[in-house]
């Protein structure tokens, strides 16, 4: 007889996590491994017990689901994702969810979801963020596809789900076809540019105020306690305190050669795509990038000296300044990822609800923080919120700590510090504050050698024109185009 409330294929430590967490909240779950071996393991040690039901292949594991069948798949993306989907066809009746909990592309999940619907199943593609500590104990839950399945799956995942301060689970239907997924990349892009920027702060830290380790993990600890307050800030402070076994810093022994899965990358080409001035997660991965050609980078330092610069001589104000500058561009990139999703919003006809996603995040994912909370707030007030920075809770915040913050990029730039992402944020600022830009001139140069047209501050908005600047050229004009 069928006993399994869900059941989860794929026993890596998320999929274990995942399982514990749903049976410690009254849930019987069927598990299978592709290796069977690690179902064993897995029954006779952590989830020893408990209402886990091992199945040695997927036709036990399908008879052991109540209906509707709801399958979670915590395998790698791509591929082995459409393997078992395939492998589960002939085995699900219409009505049956298939859920994808892994770190998947949206278009993938757009097309699962639309492929497995004329099938008559239900696909869910849900984004999970908290790493194995979420997984275990409470993860954010991102979860888009097909409404109809939702609810068959919130009970289950509002229970696993982390919870906000008043109680409210960190997870709610973001929308059709790859939303869920979509968002949880956004997710993850902004999680680039967060830790890009906390790099940086501590680069000037070191390097510009100079303190040591100790000096270091007290000043983020005390960051933790006011506006920055974020899983980030708390773990960064950890870290500088971590010795290795000789009793010297951790940090100082671990190469500055930075890794990628490729999120950050797809937030980044989607931004691209869709015209949006994604620059701060877009300036976060090529760090990264930047980072991983160590070799090129000794060479040149022996090439370059690094600026001949005083670093300021009040070192507390320096350091009140810099945590300035780290929050004011935190508004920023925030404020670039919601921009984003408005975009993809509008243009795939999702519906996002911002408030939300601000409060899936609020808790349980890598980039929870009080700050959440505040853009929640935003978007509860103002629906229809063109861009975070015209809230006035966070325009306000950006004027207070705006002068200081220009004091710190220039500061950088004095002492040679790279800033990428301080940087970009600044600037992205000032242009997004300007009424006026110089892309008036761009736009003539545009027509100048390609006849590509511009349009003029004295007619309307959609009228373009087309000058013969060197009196040799014709009078037909290019067709008009956007990226």
């Amino acid at each position: 007889m069928a006993k399994a409330d869900i059941g989860l294929i794929g026993l890596a430590v998320m999929g274990q996590n995942l399982v514990l967490n749903m049976a410690d909240h009254g849930f019987t779950v069927a598990v299978f491994n592709r290796t069977v071996s690690k179902i064993d393991e897995f029954l006779q040690g952590p989830a020893k017990g408990k209402k886990i039901i091992g199945a040695k292949d997927l036709k036990e594991f399908v008879s052991a689901l109540k209906r509707p069948r709801r399958v979670m798949l915590m395998v790698k993306a791509g591929d082995p994702v459409d393997e078992f989907i395939d492998h589960l066809m002939p085995l699900l009746e219409a009505g049956d969810i298939v859920i994808d909990g892994g770190n998947s592309h949206f278009p993938d999940s757009q097309r699962r979801y639309e492929e497995l619907k004329v099938r008559g199943i239900l696909f869910i593609g849900a984004g999970i963020s908290g790493g194995e500590e979420g997984a275990r104990h409470g993860p954010s839950i991102m979860p888009g596809g097909n409404p109809d399945a939702w609810p068959h799956i919130k009970p289950i995942f509002q229970a696993i789900a982390a919870k906000s301060e008043d109680g409210t689970p960190c997870c709610d239907w973001v929308g059709i076809g790859g939303a869920g997924h979509y968002v949880k990349m956004v997710h993850n892009g902004i999680e680039y540019g967060d830790m890009q920027l906390i790099c940086e702060a501590y680069h000037l830290l070191k390097g510009g105020a100079k303190l040591i380790y100790p000096e270091l993990s007290q000043t983020f600890s005390s960051w933790d306690q006011g506006p920055l307050n974020s899983y980030l800030i708390e773990i960064t402070a950890d870290i500088f305190k971590k010795l290795d076994t000789d009793g010297k810093p951790l940090l100082e022994k671990i190469l500055d050669v930075a890794g990628q899965k490729g999120t950050g990358k797809w937030t980044a080409i989607d931004a691209l795509d869709r015209g949006m001035p994604l620059t701060l997660i877009g300036e976060a991965v090529f760090a990264r990038c930047l980072s991983s050609i160590k070799e090129e980078r000794i060479e040149a330092s022996r090439h370059f000296q690094a600026p001949s610069h005083t670093p300021p001589v009040d070192k507390k104000n320096f350091i009140e300044q810099i945590s300035h500058a780290l929050y004011a561009s935190k508004i920023i990139s925030y404020a670039q990822g919601f921009m984003l999703m408005r975009t993809a919003s509008e243009e795939l006809k999702w519906n996002l609800n911002f408030g939300s996603i601000a409060l899936m995040w609020r808790g349980g994912c890598i980039i929870r923080s009080k700050f959440l909370g505040k853009i929640k707030q935003a978007y509860d007030k103002t629906p229809a919120l063109k861009n975070l920075l015209l809230d006035p809770f966070f325009s306000a915040e950006i004027s207070r700590c705006t002068a200081s913050w220009r004091k710190v990029v220039a500061e950088g730039a004095l002492l040679g510090l790279p800033l990428p992402c301080f940087s970009t944020a600044l600037s992205f600022f000032d242009g997004y504050r300007s009424a006026s830009l110089p892309a008036n001139l761009l736009q003539a140069q545009r027509d100048y050698f390609g006849a590509h047209t511009y349009e003029r501050t004295d007619k309307p908005r959609g009228q373009f024109f087309h000058t013969n600047w060197t009196g040799k050229g014709g009078d037909v004009s290019s067709s008009t185009y956007n990226a």
